[in-house]
């Protein structure tokens, strides 16, 4: 009998995965499968560890992080801001160590290390009956604070797949087990979602250059910003609150905080609504700087006389003068 066309798409997409291009990505999978069912304490330290690995792989994530956190603390001496982006890199170590926690652990394992503040503002929520959307940022803690939140309330989760499709492939995976994923763009899904009284999850503090965004302060910096969560609340009647997540010292595990639905929300203008965001956004960063995901160009504009904070061409002056010093 002949294989099904749908059946033979599937199975044309899992052998595609085994290509060499997928080796080191599968190899990364592995080693994160095998962190999964150690002791959270015995996660913590391998993530720690990895900030010896992140801080010396020639990425322009790095300097970009660097800048970030010059922009936005430029009250911090240089030596202050480079001890954040130390910490910054062993957060991000610990992080990965979450993500294979978040994608493979059971929920028990999940829930046992986390405190929830706030689910009471979500149950109120949900009790009007128009569902509710639940907005934070991109923590190094997000893909385990995502999984903490569906261990207590049915998820919708939007997501952006990566390009990597073996990654891509095991995350949406995840999502499928622990939630409901939406693709990020799928206004309809999150419409529908909402109508239906359910939960919408999802960050929108990175930068947004598409239909809908506008110019909105971030640390006192213009950045594009989208300000699709007004309009998506306006069209739904749905409540909106925030969702932050901290992860505690020395081993303690989470504490996540659920806001109440914020008042007068949406306003009569969506840049305020963003900004008011924003500002919520900003006092979370600050009571734990070295857990928000700086490696991400936030300041990036609309237009093109916007100022050019990342400096393209930096790389490409660095590495000349790198070869001009070695030739001398």
């Amino acid at each position: 009998m002949p294989t099904p066309p749908s059946r033979g798409r599937a199975l044309g997409l899992r052998l595609t995965l085994f290509a060499p291009r997928y080796w080191l990505t599968w190899i990364g999978l592995g080693l994160m499968r095998a962190v999964e069912p150690l002791p959270y304490a015995a996660q913590r330290r391998v993530g720690s560890a990895l900030v010896h690995l992140i801080r010396h792989l020639p990425l322009a994530y790095l300097r970009i992080a660097r800048r970030n956190i010059q922009l936005c603390h430029p009250e911090m001496s240089a030596a202050e801001q480079e001890a954040l982006l130390w910490r910054h890199c062993q957060s991000l170590g610990i992080g990965l160590c979450e993500t294979a926690s978040s994608w493979w652990s059971v929920d028990e394992k999940v829930s046992r290390r986390a405190q929830i503040h706030g689910l009471e503002h979500l149950h109120a929520a949900l009790a009007k009956g128009r569902g509710a959307i639940v907005i934070g940022g991109h923590f190094t803690t997000i893909e385990i604070a995502t999984r903490i939140l569906g261990t207590v309330v049915p998820l919708n989760v939007l997501y952006r797949p990566p390009k990597n499709a073996l990654l891509a492939h095991t995350m949406l995976t995840s999502f499928n087990r622990h939630g409901k994923p939406i693709a990020y763009d799928d206004i309809r899904a999150m419409i529908r979602a909402l109508r239906n009284n359910e939960i919408v999850w999802y960050a929108p503090d990175q930068s947004y250059r598409n239909k809908g965004a506008a110019m909105v302060d971030f640390f006192g910096i213009p950045a594009a910003t989208t300000t699709a969560t007004s309009r998506l609340a306006r069209i739904t009647g749905a409540a909106v609150l925030t969702y932050f997540p901290e992860r505690l010292p020395a081993g303690e595990g989470y504490r996540v905080f659920i806001g109440p639905a914020l008042c007068d929300f949406p306003g009569a203008c969506v840049v305020d609504d963003a900004e008011r965001f924003n500002r919520l956004l900003e006092s979370q960063i600050r009571r734990v700087p070295e857990q928000y995901l700086w490696m991400h160009r936030r300041f990036k504009g609309l237009s093109a006389d916007y100022p050019d904070y990342y400096g393209r061409d930096a790389r490409n002056k660095a590495a000349t003068a790198a070869a001009i010093d070695g030739a001398a």
